[in-house]
């Protein structure tokens, strides 16, 4: 393993880490499990960083990690919540009031990763590209669909 990927992946976490904290909160929404996550992220990212082949896609590189936790993450909570709950009762009224965070959570993968990773991490939409592994065209026609939706959505 080259130390010096080593090293540069351990200094981009520390000064990283608040953002990729918000990440990881922004997608399983408590504090515990975002802190879990980046942790997870962090042993992930120091035992596999001497996959990486050019140093100058470590940033972009470390908040796929982060990406992929916390999607790995919900995926199993999910599973664990299906097998150990019993269905709500059909007579009980939900009311509850619509607002920006929910409506982000309930679109697709792509389009939510898209959205956090530009309005609510400030991330430019070529980084975002080679985060998500995409083309720009794909990134920005995503970002522009998801924003269509939200609109709609907040609009109804």
């Amino acid at each position: 393993m080259n130390s010096n990927i080593q090293a540069a992946a351990e200094k981009l976490l520390l000064e990283n880490y608040e953002s990729y904290y918000r990440l990881a909160y922004s997608y399983v929404r408590n504090e515990a499990d975002a802190l879990d996550i980046v942790q997870e992220s962090a042993c992930r990212a120091i035992t596999e960083c001497g996959s990486v082949k050019n140093p100058e896609y470590l940033s972009t590189w470390l908040y796929r990690i982060v990406i992929n936790t916390s999607l790995d993450f919900i995926r199993k909570y999910r599973r664990e919540e299906a097998t150990d709950s019993l269905p709500d009762p059909v007579w009980e009224d939900r009311y509850s009031d619509t607002d920006l965070i929910s409506l982000v959570m309930a679109l697709d993968e792509k389009s939510r990763t898209v959205l956090i990773l530009r309005y609510f991490e400030d991330r430019k939409l070529e980084e975002i590209a080679q985060i998500c592994g995409e083309n720009l065209n794909t990134i920005k026609a995503r970002l522009y669909r998801a924003l269509k939706k939200l609109r709609l959505d907040l609009a109804g």
